[in-house]
C-alpha cells in the first residue's frame, strides 16, 4: 500500500502503477457533473484564485458532499469526465471516482502526469474518515458545491495510469 498526502507531487504520480493500491490523506477537493464544468471554465479562464481553489497537486473526488456523507459517483458522465484533461493541465494528479473511462481519457491523463483511481461506493466508512468540510465555492448548488473536504486514509486502487487501464483487456 501506498500513502500519499495532498498536496501531491509530480514525483508521487509518476511512481503510481495500474493496479496499486493507495491511501489518500489531507485536503481534497469535491465535485460532480453540475459544478466540475464551472472549475473547468474557471481554470481556462485563469480564474481558479478568485473562487478560492488551488488545484496544484489536488485531488479530486467524484461526489457530492451529503449529512450521509460521501460516496463515489460514475466518473464516465459526460460533465465528469470531460473534466479530467483541463483539470489535469491545471494541476490535479489524482481524479478519484468509478467506473470505466475512455481510452482518449486514459492518455490525457498520461500526458498530463495524472491518475484516476477507483473507490468502492462505501458511503459510512468514508464518512468515518472524513473529518473536516467546507464549501469552497458555488453554495447554490447545495451537496453538488465544490467542497474542500479532509480525508483520513481514503483506500483507492489505481485505474489509470502511464496511459495504461485496469480494464484494459
Amino acid at each position: 500500500m501506498k500513502n500519499l498526502t495532498t498536496p501531491l507531487s509530480e514525483e508521487d504520480i509518476a511512481k503510481l502503477e495500474v493496479g496499486d493500491v493507495i491511501t489518500i490523506s489531507g485536503y481534497i477537493y469535491t465535485g460532480r457533473d453540475a459544478v466540475l464544468p464551472k472549475i473547468v471554465k474557471h481554470a481556462k479562464e485563469g480564474t481558479l484564485t478568485e473562487v478560492n481553489v488551488e488545484l496544484q497537486g489536488s485531488v479530486i473526488f467524484h461526489t457530492a458532499v451529503s449529512l450521509a456523507g460521501v460516496g463515489p459517483t460514475s466518473s464516465n458522465k459526460l460533465e465528469i469526465e470531460s473534466s479530467f484533461e483541463p483539470l489535469s493541465k491545471a494541476g490535479v494528479k489524482i481524479h478519484l471516482g468509478k467506473g470505466a473511462i475512455k481510452s482518449e481519457t486514459v492518455k490525457a491523463l498520461a500526458e498530463n502526469n495524472a491518475v484516476f483511481a477507483i473507490i468502492p461506493p462505501v458511503t459510512a466508512l468514508l464518512e468515518s474518515q472524513t473529518t473536516e468540510r467546507e464549501i469552497v465555492c458555488y453554495p447554490e448548488l447545495g451537496m453538488e458545491a465544490f467542497h474542500r473536504i479532509k480525508a483520513d486514509h481514503y483506500q483507492a486502487i489505481i485505474a489509470a495510469a502511464k496511459g495504461k487501464s485496469i480494464y484494459d483487456k
